[in-house]
C-alpha cells in the first residue's frame, strides 16, 4: 500500500525504557492504518534505547530525536513542535496498541465531525506482557468538564486528538510535574468534545517505578491543576457542576488516604468534601469510608 504522508502524528517519549520500546515501535508498525509518523523523543536515556531502536530508524515515518533531561511534558511537546500529522496520538514507551487503533478511530472522526478527542478502553498489562485487568474506569462522551473534575477518565494512550487542539489552546504544562495528561484534557474539555468508543485499543503496562505509581504526588498535582483550571476556565461550568466536582475530587482523596492509613489527611479531604456538597450521598458514602476504613475491600 503506497503511503503518501501522515495523516496522524504518534508522540512517544521514553526515558530508559530500552527493554519495552521494541514493543511500543512494533505496535505502530503493525497498525491497520498506514498514515502516520512515529516521533520519538528520548529524554536523556542511559540505557541502551539508541542501540535497540537503530534497526528501526531505517523506516521513513520513524523520527528519532535525542535530548538532554528535561522530562516527559518537554519530550511530548518537542514531538509536538515537529508533528505533521492532522491528527495526534500518544504512545509511551512501555504501551503498546492494538493494530486497528488509529484505523478505528479516524473512522469515528469521519462519522463524528464535531468530535475534537476520540479516547477509549485499554488492557492493563504488567511487566512481562501479562494481561492483569480489563476493567476500566466510567468514561465519557460529550462536555465532559464536570466528569473531569472528578478524576481524568481519559487514557491518553487510547486518545487520538484533532492537531488543530494544540495549535488552538497549546501543548502540556511542564509546570506540574506529574499528571499533564489531566491538566492537558480538563483544558481541552473547556472548549473541545471528546468522543468515548467503548473498544479495547491500548494495552496499559503497570509498573513500580512508573511517576504515576506515587499516588500522594499525583493527588498533590491534581489538586493544583483543577484549582488553576478552575481560577482560569471555570466560568465554562455552573456553581453546582464546580461545587460537585471538587465533592467528588476530595471524596476520592480522603478515601485513598484513609485505605493507606493517613486519617489527618483524609480527615481534611472529606471535610472539604462536605462543604462543597453537604447532601451528597457520595460524600456520606466517604464520611463513613474514612470513619470506618476497614470496610474498603
Amino acid at each position: 500500500m503506497e503511503v503518501s504522508g501522515p495523516i496522524v502524528s504518534i508522540v512517544t517519549p521514553t526515558f530508559n525504557r530500552a527493554k519495552y520500546i521494541r514493543l511500543a515501535v512494533e505496535s505502530v508498525l503493525a497498525q491497520t492504518e498506514r498514515r502516520w509518523e512515529l516521533l520519538i523523543v528520548d529524554d536523556g536515556s542511559t540505557d541502551d534505547t539508541a542501540t535497540v531502536l537503530q534497526p528501526y530508524l531505517s523506516e521513513p515515518r520513524i523520527n528519532y530525536i535525542y535530548q538532554s533531561n528535561r522530562g516527559q511534558s518537554a519530550a511530548r511537546n518537542v514531538a509536538l513542535n515537529n508533528a505533521r500529522g492532522a491528527y495526534v496520538g500518544f504512545l509511551d514507551s512501555d504501551d503498546i496498541w492494538f493494530p486497528e487503533k488509529l484505523e478505528r478511530q479516524l473512522q469515528l472522526f469521519e462519522r463524528h465531525p464535531d468530535a475534537h478527542i476520540v479516547h477509549g478502553d485499554e488492557i492493563t498489562i504488567d511487566e512481562k506482557g501479562n494481561e492483569i485487568s480489563r476493567k476500566n474506569m466510567r468514561r465519557y462522551s460529550g462536555r465532559i468538564t464536570p466528569q473531569l473534575l472528578a478524576d481524568n477518565s481519559v487514557s491518553i494512550t487510547t486518545a487520538l486528538v484533532r492537531h488543530e487542539c494544540f495549535d488552538v489552546m497549546g501543548g502540556f504544562d511542564p509546570k506540574y510535574g506529574v499528571a499533564d495528561d489531566y491538566e492537558l484534557w480538563l483544558r481541552f474539555s473547556a472548549r473541545y468534545s471528546f468522543l468515548y468508543d467503548p473498544r479495547l485499543v491500548a494495552g496499559y503496562r503497570v509498573m513500580p517505578d512508573q511517576i504515576s505509581s506515587d499516588k500522594r504526588r499525583r493527588f498533590a498535582a491534581n489538586e493544583r491543576i483543577i484549582l488553576d483550571f478552575l481560577e482560569r476556565h471555570g466560568d465554562c461550568l455552573s456553581s453546582t457542576e464546580r461545587r460537585r466536582g471538587l465533592a467528588m475530587f476530595f471524596t476520592r482523596k480522603a478515601r485513598y488516604f484513609a485505605s493507606v492509613g493517613e486519617f489527618r489527611t483524609a480527615a481534611t479531604a472529606i471535610s472539604r468534601s462536605l462543604v462543597y456538597a453537604p447532601t451528597n450521598p457520595v460524600v456520606w458514602r466517604g464520611v463513613y469510608r474514612v470513619i470506618c476504613p476497614q470496610s474498603i475491600g
